[in-house]
């Protein structure tokens, strides 16, 4: 055998082992390359929820779930309205002004709603990110002041919340509850993680 026919072997195995190498490297690569890619349950994660609220009673509150948080839909009763009022001078930050959740200007009023009976919040308490609970009923309670007005109350440290979402001066809470974007599809149906801005 000539050393030219030796040298043409030697480079037909070497270019076949360099392109099975290549296949070999592309087929490891492709599963990686995949999971840089969200995966449908993260896409739907930050997807925007579509909530029929038309059985919603007044005093009633639905829970939702938006980006993995739970989103408190509250239909208020003329009364838990009035409360408001009461309430304006005991909290914090009245106007939502506050930047570290930042309000929609949609929101910036004393109810922090589109609709004033209707309030869209995430129930997470801003100090560790605890779920407080709802404390609708008005008057003297466990943890809670002779004169709730109605609301909700983070029992982890003791947090309070007016019906608004506003919290109460001199908590471990610093802000209010989190007004996700949204906005009315129709009167009964709101579309959480969008609005028209």
């Amino acid at each position: 055998m000539t050393q030219a026919a030796v040298d043409s072997e030697r480079r037909t195995w070497i270019a076949i082992a360099c392109g099975a190498g290549a296949v070999g490297g592309a087929a490891a690569l492709v599963p990686f390359v995949a999971s840089f890619t969200p995966s449908e349950r993260a896409r739907a994660a930050g997807a925007a929820v579509e909530v029929d609220i038309s059985g919603l009673r007044p005093g009633e509150k639905m829970t939702v779930e938006w980006r993995g948080k739970p989103v408190w839909i509250v239909r208020r009763t003329p009364e838990q309205l009035e409360s408001l009022k009461v309430t304006e001078s005991q909290v914090a930050d009245p106007n939502s002004d506050r930047k570290a959740y930042p309000t929609p200007d949609y929101a910036k009023n004393p109810h922090r709603s589109i609709k004033p009976e209707v309030l869209v919040a995430v129930g997470i308490c801003s100090h560790l990110g605890c779920s407080p609970t709802d404390k609708f009923t008005p008057g003297a309670q466990p943890s809670l002041p002779d004169d709730w007005a109605g609301g909700f109350l983070c029992p982890c440290h003791g947090s309070t919340f007016d019906i608004a979402g506003r919290v109460f001066k001199n908590k471990p809470a610093p802000d209010n509850l989190e007004v996700p974007p949204h906005m009315y599809l129709s009167d009964t149906r709101i579309l959480i993680g969008e609005d028209k801005a």
